[in-house]
């Protein structure tokens, strides 16, 4: 599957990507935001991620996991991705991160924008469900330019791997009818077949 924005390709990861993928995670201003991934993020780390992705993608109940591809750079600089779909309610999860190199340039938004409209305009989904750790207020920032709502806090939710400590998560979610479309120029997305890598 892959989507296309003005800059940036959203597409499946592959091998290719491992020295990208460790650049971006291997912060830990970037790691402490995100439950799932240690720190240092290592090349095996990298490996079993991509290998879970392309598992993945095989699934009849697949999510969509994106490496996030600056089309100037030819560079992944992060990964997206629509998870725990639910056609008969019309829901799904999931979150985000960008290389810190590459924050603060609109890319992040560039990203999110393409992922809302392949939810809600391809996967015909009704509901996005996201969230944040506490203290992440450039997440909680973009999240609502597009419209979504804190809806609860999970106190302690999580154990981050990257640091070991307990974080509460604030709950938030994107009804379509609230799906807010910031100005960001042309959004032209191509659906294309999967294809192994």
């Amino acid at each position: 599957m892959k989507l296309e924005t003005k800059r940036l390709t959203l597409r499946d990861w592959t091998k290719r990507d491992i020295s990208d993928l460790i650049e971006g995670l291997n912060n830990y201003n970037v790691s402490k935001w995100l439950a799932l991934v240690p720190h240092p993020y290592t090349k095996k780390d990298a490996q079993e991620w991509i290998n879970y992705c392309r598992q993945n993608a095989k699934s009849k109940n697949r999510g969509y996991y994106f490496a996030i591809e600056l089309k100037s750079e030819k560079k992944v600089i992060g990964g997206i991705d629509i998870n725990k779909i639910n056609k008969f309610h019309g829901i799904g999860g999931g979150g985000f991160w960008v290389n810190a190199k590459y924050h603060r340039q609109g890319y992040g938004a560039e990203a999110l924008a393409a992922k809302i409209d392949f939810a809600f305009n391809k996967l015909k989904l009704r509901r996005l469900e996201s969230g944040f750790f506490k203290g992440n207020k450039p997440s909680l920032n973009l999240q609502k330019k597009f419209g979504y709502k804190v809806e609860g806090l999970r106190r302690k939710g999580f154990k981050c791997k990257a640091d070991g400590k307990l974080k509460d998560e604030y709950i938030t979610a994107l009804l379509r009818n609230d799906w807010k479309k910031p100005r960001l120029g042309k959004l032209a997305i191509l659906y294309k077949k999967d294809t192994p890598r």
